[in-house]
C-alpha cells in the first residue's frame, strides 16, 4: 500500500530536500468570494461540498467547518457557481448574487427513489460493481489531463497540530487505461514542523501528494479491487442517493474473511445512468489488532510499537461531457505509539487531502520534466517562509483552513516575526 508512515527517532531523522523553483506569474485580475455551506434544514455545516464555476474547470471545496474561498478570474464574473454535494440537491447561483464574504449557501437533502426495475437490472450488487470496472474506459478519463490541485497535510498529537504542509501541485494524469503512473510536480509550497511537540518520535507521510492521488481507484484499482480480490468482499445495496441532480446507486462492501493482507469496509456511489463511479468512502479493516500492529509503518525504532486506530479514505469524481474525472481525495490515519519504558502512550493523527482546482485536456502533449517530478516516496520539503505572507497563494484556489490550522498558522507567523526582530536587533548590535 502506497500510503505509508515513517517512524524514526529524532536522532536519526534525515531531511529529504527538494529543489523547488517558485515561478512568479504575472498578476491576473481575479475576484474572491468566501462563506460557508450549510444544511438548509438543520443549519449544520457541510464538509467537502464542491463549488464549480459553470462552463469552466475552476473549482474549490469546503473544509471540515463548511467554509470556502473561491477565486474567479474577472472574465468569468458573468458565470454561475454550481454547488453540489452527495445526497443533496444541486444549486446553481449567479456569481453576481454572491457578496465578497460571509455568504451562506443552503443545500437541501434530495429525495431519491429508484424503481425495482433499476435495481433488478443486476443479479446482485457484486455484478453491478464488476460492471463499473468493466466500463471504466468508457466512463472515466480516457485522455491525458493536466491538472492544478491544492494539497494539505497535517499531523496532530492528540488535538494539537505539530506539522502542517500546504502545496499547489501540477498533475499530469494519464488515461486510466494507461499503465503509466501519473506525474506530479511542486508549484508552490510551505511547511512548518514543531519537532518539540513530536517529542521523541518523528511522524512523516511518505508520498505527499501521491498518497492522495493513489486513492483514485479508477486509475489504481490494484490498491483495493483487482480481478483476484473483487470476489473477496460481500456486497449489498443500500438506500439510493443523489449527486448533481443525478440518481446514484449506493453499494456497501465488507470482507468475506481474513484471507487478504489488506481488506476494507465501505461504500461505493455509482451513477445510475452511466454506471460510473461517483465517489468511494472506505476504511481499512483493523478489527484484528495483532494482525494490524505496525501495519502502516515503513520504518520505526525497535523499541516502538504502533497500533493503528483508524484508517479512512475517500475519493470523488466530477462529470464533464460524459466523462468522469478525479476531483478530490483524502485520507485520515489515527494511531497509538507505545514506547518501552514510557508510562503513557502517545496518540497521533495524520490527514492529507487534495482538491483539483483547475484542469484541461492535455491536447498539446504537455510534459513534466524529469528533474521536476516528485517521487512516490517523497516527503514534502520544509518551506515555511510563505506563512508570513498573507497573499502567498495569490490567484490559486485552495481549501480554506480549519480553525485549528488557522491557529497553527498564526503561531508560525508570530514565530517568524520574533525571529526577524531578533535578527534585526543582532544586526544593530542589540542582542
Amino acid at each position: 500500500m502506497k500510503t505509508t508512515l515513517f517512524f524514526k527517532s529524532l536522532a536519526s531523522t534525515f531531511i529529504i530536500a527538494l529543489l523547488v523553483t517558485f515561478t512568479l506569474t504575472a498578476q491576473e485580475n481575479y475576484s474572491e468570494f468566501s462563506g460557508k455551506v450549510v444544511d438548509g434544514k438543520t443549519n449544520k455545516t457541510l464538509e467537502a461540498v464542491s463549488l464549480n464555476v459553470n462552463e469552466t474547470n475552476v473549482s474549490t471545496i469546503t473544509n471540515s467547518e463548511g467554509e470556502f474561498v473561491l477565486k474567479v478570474l474577472n472574465e468569468y464574473l458573468d458565470s454561475k457557481v454550481v454547488v453540489s454535494f452527495l445526497g443533496y440537491n444541486t444549486r446553481v447561483i449567479p456569481l453576481s448574487e454572491l457578496s465578497k464574504e460571509n455568504n451562506k449557501i443552503e443545500l437541501f437533502k434530495a429525495v431519491t427513489e429508484l424503481s425495482e426495475v433499476n435495481i433488478s437490472a443486476f443479479k446482485d450488487a457484486e455484478s453491478l460493481v464488476r460492471k463499473v470496472f468493466d466500463k471504466k474506459s468508457k466512463n472515466h478519463q480516457d485522455e491525458s489531463v493536466y491538472m492544478t490541485a491544492f494539497y494539505r497535510e497535517t499531523i496532530k498529537r492528540r488535538n494539537r497540530s505539530v506539522s502542517l504542509t500546504e502545496a499547489v501541485v501540477n498533475i499530469l494524469k494519464y488515461p486510466n487505461r494507461s499503465s503509466v503512473r501519473d506525474a506530479i510536480s511542486l508549484n508552490k509550497a510551505r511547511k512548518s514542523t514543531d519537532y518539540k511537540r513530536l517529542d521523541t518520535v518523528s511522524v512523516k507521510l511518505q508520498g505527499g501528494p501521491f498518497s492522495a492521488i493513489f486513492l483514485d481507484i479508477m486509475k489504481y484499482p490494484e490498491y483495493i479491487f483487482t480481478d483476484a480480490t473483487i470476489n473477496s468482499y460481500n456486497y449489498s445495496f443500500d438506500s439510493p442517493s443523489n449527486v448533481n441532480n443525478r440518481n446514484v446507486y449506493v453499494v456497501n462492501f465488507s470482507p468475506k474473511n481474513n484471507a487478504l493482507n489488506y481488506s476494507y469496509n465501505g461504500k461505493l456511489f455509482i451513477d445510475v445512468e452511466s454506471l460510473a463511479l461517483v465517489s468511494a468512502d472506505y476504511a481499512l479493516d483493523l478489527s484484528n489488532k495483532s494482525r494490524s500492529k505496525n501495519l502502516l509503518v515503513k520504518k520505526k525504532p525497535s523499541n516502538v510499537i504502533v497500533y493503528p486506530l483508524e484508517a479512512n479514505y475517500k475519493v470523488n469524481y466530477k462529470e464533464k461531457e460524459g466523462k468522469w474525472y478525479y476531483s478530490y481525495s483524502n485520507l485520515f490515519l489515527k494511531f497509538k505509539v507505545n514506547k518501552k519504558r514510557e508510562i503513557f502512550n502517545k496518540v497521533y493523527s495524520l490527514s492529507s487531502e487534495m482538491a483539483v482546482t483547475d484542469w484541461e485536456i492535455n491536447s498539446t502533449d504537455r510534459k513534466i520534466k524529469s528533474k521536476d517530478k516528485l517521487r512516490p516516496s517523497v516527503i514534502i520539503t520544509d518551506a515555511i517562509s510563505g506563512f508570513s505572507d498573507p497573499d502567498f497563494w495569490g490567484k490559486y484556489n485552495l481549501i480554506e483552513p480549519d480553525k485549528s490550522i488557522e491557529s497553527a498558522i498564526e503561531k508560525i507567523k508570530k514565530n517568524i516575526e520574533k525571529q526577524k526582530e531578533k535578527e534585526e536587533r543582532t544586526a544593530n548590535g542589540n542582542p
